[in-house]
């Protein structure tokens, strides 16, 4: 049998010394290998010229491509202390660097904010909001907090949905005790903004003044300071602005330009600013419910349009509106069918508002090309910023009212250029009725209301589908013919002999009366105030008649009224005849 034996390097065999190599052949070749290895270092370290590279403990050279530089290996040890302390250089110049302008951006973050604690103060409402069901009398009264902060002219700016329906206003400042009475000197509830003025002069000592920025770009980090629910310090919360574009105020059923950030807002932040560097980009308004972190500022250019307004006309003026309802074209179709260019880009119009001063000038059908010099795209956008978009509505919002603009339409394949008077615009159906005393009128218990939003909104969260339905579609679509047209409705029947079996006619609209159509509450109430005929006869909708006799009618009312602990057959707009409430409840 043939043995098989393993072979140990160096020439042991199964663990048995054998025959070994001289020790100055072993000594050469480690003196080789440890050249070749030093040279490869060197040519790696030449090739990337990196700091990595010069951290394996070779110097830096700055080659040529006629000539390399070997190092010698005695040089290696002075090499490698020269290599050390130059790094150990590098890194102090980075650090020193890196702390520096770590130190600048937290000392820039917590001066801003250091700014905001001494003008940012927390704002006590009590309210006490109408009952539209049964408009002679208030809701139980709520206390709510808000936060604000202090601008130039000794004025404090806050959300107008913090004040809405304030009976008593105080506010308070950081680090303080006592709380001081304010009053709302303007309110815009269509941007959500309201001007506070305290007469105490001891509350304007060491209060600071803040100054409005600019809008932020996107990405911006922003803090918010206010006193949001959870606690009663001050609270101060970091974002960075996701998007800018038109949204829906909420407060006001308005779209305006606003902010969208990611920091938290909650109950209670309201009016408190948003703070960038040592400047104010925004006031907290609204947060996007069922989502996290997400929330919304109104920008500077809304919040400056709403004080320039005040101080130019002594009160809130409100947002222009061009009166037009648009559709987008961008089907082929549809483009080459108005005789549109390839290179013509617009908006179709559908409706014009009558109001509007766009009613005397443009006709349905016309293609709106440009504002302002501006185009308009296919889908109602414009250029904002960089590479951004927003819809043109936005540039007419920031109009001031009756400022005139251009409007570039192309009309019958042919384009023309018109000058159009801007304004606001109310609505037939008015949105909000804040800070006001709902308008009703009774007679023989039949309640008469003009249609109203607010009045929807009592049928609950969900009054869009739970409301009646012709009503709703009426709010939302109808235009006004007139300036003082309204929407007058039997509400409700307070029962009585006199009514007994019209109870089934509440919620139609009242057309008219003893054959005179009406246009308003106030048109209403003279008509019947001023009958001389023995019955009085409504037409409502669905052709549906309602007559009474007249004088029997008067006399029930007074029962009626005192059976129901109703102080006033009609509201006090319509009893003060120097006070036009008619005109007022549909213009605010």
């Amino acid at each position: 049998m043939t043995e098989i034996r393993w072979e140990a390097p160096g020439g042991h065999i199964d663990g048995k010394k054998g025959p070994s190599e001289p020790r100055g052949h072993a000594l050469r070749r480690v003196t080789r290998l440890a050249l070749f290895f030093f040279l490869l270092l060197y040519i790696f370290n030449n090739a990337t010229n990196t700091t990595s590279s010069r951290l394996l403990l070779l110097p830096h050279y700055q080659h040529f491509s006629t000539a390399t530089t070997v190092p010698a290996i005695h040089e290696t040890s002075s090499l490698r202390n020269k290599l050390y302390r130059d790094t150990r250089a590098r890194r102090r110049v980075v650090r020193r660097r890196f702390v520096k302008k770590s130190s600048n951006v937290t000392t820039n973050t917590y001066a801003a904010i250091e700014l905001a604690l001494d003008s940012v103060v927390k704002v006590f409402t009590v309210s006490r909001s109408p009952n539209y069901f049964l408009p002679w009398q208030n809701k139980s009264q709520r206390e709510t907090t808000g936060s604000g902060f202090v601008i130039h002219g000794k004025k404090i700016l806050t959300n107008a949905h913090v004040v809405a329906d304030h009976t008593f206003l105080m506010v308070k400042k950081h680090g303080g005790s006592t709380k001081y009475r304010a009053r709302v000197e303007a309110v815009g509830h269509e941007c959500d903004l309201a001007i506070l003025v305290v007469e105490n002069e001891e509350f304007w000592e060491g209060v600071t003044f803040l100054e409005l920025g600019d809008t932020p770009f996107l990405q911006h980090a922003v803090a918010v300071v206010g006193y949001p629910q959870g606690g009663d310090n001050i609270s101060v919360t970091k974002g960075v602005v996701s998007r800018v574009e038109p949204t829906q105020y909420v407060h006001g059923a308005t779209q305006l330009m606003a902010i969208q950030i990611d920091a938290a807002i909650n109950p209670g932040n309201s009016g408190g600013p948003a703070i960038m560097g040592n400047k104010v980009v925004g006031v907290a308004f609204q947060n996007l419910s069922g989502a996290e972190n997400i929330g919304y500022i109104i920008p500077v250019p809304v919040i400056k349009h709403f004080i320039i307004g005040v101080e130019e006309n002594g009160k809130y003026v409100g947002f222009c509106s061009l009166g037009l309802s648009c559709q987008t074209t961008e089907n082929v179709q549809l483009r080459k069918f108005f005789g549109m260019r390839p290179e013509m880009t617009g908006v179709l119009v559908d409706k014009i508002n009558p109001l509007s001063d766009a009613h005397k000038i443009l006709k349905k059908d016309d293609i709106v090309l440009a504002f302002d010099s501006v185009p308009i795209a296919n889908d109602g956008t414009v250029p904002f910023r960089n590479r951004e978009r927003i819809t043109f509505d936005h540039l007419v919002s920031m109009k001031k009212p009756n400022e005139k603009c251009l409007v570039k339409v192309l009309r019958d394949a042919k384009e023309h250029e018109f000058s159009i008077t801007l304004r606001p615009l109310q609505p037939l159906v008015p949105v909000h009725q804040f800070d006001k005393i709902p308008s009703y009128y009774i007679f023989a218990g039949l309640v008469f209301i003009p249609l109203t939003q607010p009045y929807l909104h009592e049928y609950g969260e969900d009054w869009y589908n739970t409301s009646p339905r012709r009503l709703c579609e009426r709010a939302l679509r109808e235009l006004p013919k007139k300036a003082s047209e309204q929407l007058v409705i039997l509400s409700q029947v307070l029962m009585d002999d006199i009514n007994a079996g019209y109870e089934r006619f509440a919620e139609l609209q009242i057309k008219k009366v003893n054959g005179v159509e009406i246009e308003n509450l106030k048109h209403l109430c003279e008509q019947v105030e001023n009958c001389s005929a023995e019955s009085l006869r409504f037409d409502l909708d669905d052709d549906r008649v309602i007559v009474l006799d007249y004088q029997m009618a008067k006399i029930a009312t007074s029962r009626i009224l005192e059976l129901h602990r109703i102080p006033s057959a009609m509201s006090s707009d319509l009893r003060d005849e120097e006070n036009p409430g008619i005109e007022l409840a549909c213009t605010s």
